[in-house]
Order: structure tokens, then sequence, then C-alpha cells
């Protein structure tokens, strides 16, 4: 018995170091991809962020524990069996971390969901309930991206409008480190444009030339006598952090979850031990997944980036205080696909890769979850 939760601990932990692996850094990708600030300084607000909202699950979302606790899903008997946690907890880890090799965002949600099907399947004589299944968990599943997707497509245009009514206009600026080298203004100028255009005339310092070059899109103008950029950038990172601690908040009690069936652990320090675990993921592990949702998806500006995290920070907030199984990062995607639809701009091999990781996390998950529980018994 010892043993077996000793083992139940590691699983758990393993799935936690996945999840900040693959997750941890979604909330602040489009911070990172819209070039408002660099890498190091997005991952830390990221891992800030994240750490509250897990600790914040202690009050807001204990609907989610009892979900991923399999209750419904599986018969109880199963779900106290001791290899049943252990099995669900590697089974999910090496599924994310699977993608997490390849660069791809997936949910720890279908990763979870997957082994929580498979291992109670094999293990339960009458199965698993597959009306539970459909609707409970895999409904939410698939709406969130398509709703996130739709509301972000719908409302950008809208904030876009505001924006041009209120007179303040796209710029795309010429950096070095933290000065701004040249910019060019208006709503034509492309950031490939400006970069054509610009970059082979300019005459920089020769200490300026030792430093990282880059070019980012921002705003020109004032709202309410504040410079427009500043306004978008503190909306921006406002709204990134949302996500994160939406993110922390929603994923942390899922995989808390394994350590409270059969009451073997202590729910605070559950939350706390899962909530470090994660942090300590997305710091080692996170540059893989930045680059694939900060830059190949789509290019975005702040304002774009802001719209997309707003929709997502709230969605999953939502779904967190109400116990409904969304996956953070399908809803953080759909959202910033919902962006690239709308301004016609979308890298759909990108795309299909997702896509193709997000069909697949469920499948591998069940077979990971049945295989453990086979090589277990």
């Amino acid at each position: 018995m010892e043993a077996f939760t000793v083992f139940i601990f590691l699983a758990t932990l393993f799935l936690a170091y996945a999840n900040g692996a693959n997750d941890n850094f979604k909330g602040v990708a489009t911070l990172y991809g819209s070039g408002t600030t660099n890498y190091k300084k997005s991952l830390i607000y990221a891992t800030i962020a994240t750490a509250i909202g897990s600790l914040m699950a202690l009050y807001l979302a204990n609907e989610l524990i009892i979900v991923f606790k399999g209750k419904g899903l599986v018969p109880d008997d199963v779900i106290q069996m001791q290899n049943f946690p252990l099995a669900v907890g590697i089974g999910a880890a090496l599924t994310v971390m699977s993608a997490t090799f390849f660069n791809l965002p997936v949910s720890t949600t279908h990763a979870l969901i997957g082994a929580l099907a498979g291992a109670g399947w094999v293990s339960s004589k009458t199965g698993i309930n597959w009306d539970v299944l459909s609707k409970a968990y895999f409904l939410p599943l698939i709406a969130g991206p398509i709703l996130s997707l739709l509301i972000a497509f719908i409302i950008y245009p809208l904030f876009k409008k505001i924006r041009e009514d209120l007179k303040i206009d796209q710029e795309t600026c010429f950096c070095i480190g933290e000065k701004v080298i040249a910019t060019a203004e208006g709503h034509g100028v492309t950031k490939e444009q400006f970069e054509n255009n610009f970059h082979t005339s300019l005459v920089l310092p020769e200490a300026a030339v030792a430093s990282q070059a880059y070019c980012r899109s921002s705003y020109s103008g004032k709202f309410a006598g504040i410079s427009a950029r500043n306004v978008l950038d503190g909306l921006h990172y406002l709204s990134s952090g949302l996500v994160c601690f939406s993110r922390g908040l929603n994923d942390t009690p899922k995989i808390a979850a394994l350590l409270l069936i059969g009451s073997r652990f202590d729910l605070n320090i559950s939350i706390v031990v899962v909530s470090a675990v994660m942090a300590i993921g997305g710091l080692v592990h996170s540059k893989r997944i930045a680059v694939t949702m900060g830059e190949k998806i789509t290019e975005m500006n702040p304002g774009q980036a802001f719209t997309a995290n707003l929709v997502t920070g709230l969605m999953v907030l939502v779904a967190s205080r109400f116990g409904i199984p969304v996956s953070t990062t399908h809803v953080s995607c759909g959202s910033i696909f919902g962006i690239g639809v709308s301004k016609k701009n979308i890298d759909l091999k990108v795309l299909s890769q997702i896509i193709l990781a997000w069909v697949t996390t469920l499948p591998l998950g069940f077979m990971f979850g049945l295989i453990l529980v086979l090589t277990l018994n």
C-alpha cells in the first residue's frame, strides 16, 4: 500500500511537470509573439500568474476535482483500485510529454480524460459510462475551441472599428533592445513592408548593431490623454495574466484529483505540490511551445493578441468556476485561430498539425491508460 502511494505521488508529479512544460507559456504566447516583451520576461510573468491561479483552485474550482476523480465515468470500485490513479497519471503524462517533444500544444484535459477512460474500461467488467463521457467530457471539449474561435472572429472587427473611430493608428517600430530606432505609421504598413523598406537604409551605431534587432507592431495616438501604445500594452499584459491565472485555476485541480482518489493525500498539500511542479515544468521546457503558439500560427499585433487573450481568459475562468472541463489549450488556440481567420492570415500547415495533435491526444491517453493498467496488474 505504501509503495503504491509513493508511485501515485510520483506519477502525479510527472503529469504536473508535463502540464507545465506544455501549458505554462500558452497564456503569454501572444506577449512574446507580438514582440510586446521578450521570452524571459514572458515566462516569469506566466509562472507567477499561473501559480496564483493554481493556489486559488483551493477556493474556486472544487467541482473540477470531483469530475476528474472519474466519479460517474467509471465504477466506484475501480476508482478505489491502487493501480487506477497510477495508470491515469503516467498515461496522461506520457501523452503530454510526447506532444511537447514535437513542439505541439495539446490538452492535458484530453490526455487525462483519455487515460481515465482507458484505465477504467479495461479495469471494469461493465466498462465505462459512455453517456457521461460524451456529455460531461466530450461536449465541453469540442464546444470550447469552436466557441472561442467564433467569439474572437466576431469581436475583433468590433474592437478594430472602435480603435479606428478613436483615430488610433497602427504603427510598426524597428527596435534594438528597449530602444525604438524608427517607426512607420499607417493602417496599410505591414511588418514585412517595413522591414524591406527600412532595414537596409538605417545606419546604426556600432553598439546597437551588436544587440538584437526586431520589428514590432504597436499603436500611435492617445486615449483619454494616455499613449495608446501604453494603454494597449497594459491591457495585453492584464489579459495574458488572466489566461495564465485561469489556466492554473482550471488545470491544477484536474491533476491534484489523482492524489485525492481514495483520500490518500490532503487537499491543500496536493494543490500546493502540483502548483510548484507545474511551475518547474514551465520554467524548464516552455521554449518549444512558445515558438509554435507565439510565432507560427499567425502573426499578431498587441490589439489582436489582447482580443484572443480576453476571450480565452474569460471562457476558462467561467468554465473553471462551474466545473466544466474545457481545455485551456483548445480555447486559446481557438481564439488565435479566430483572429487569424478574421484577418485572413493563418498558417494552414501549422493549423493542421495542431488539429491532428488534438484528435490523437485522447485516444493516445486511452491507450496509455489501458496498457499501464494491464502492466500494473
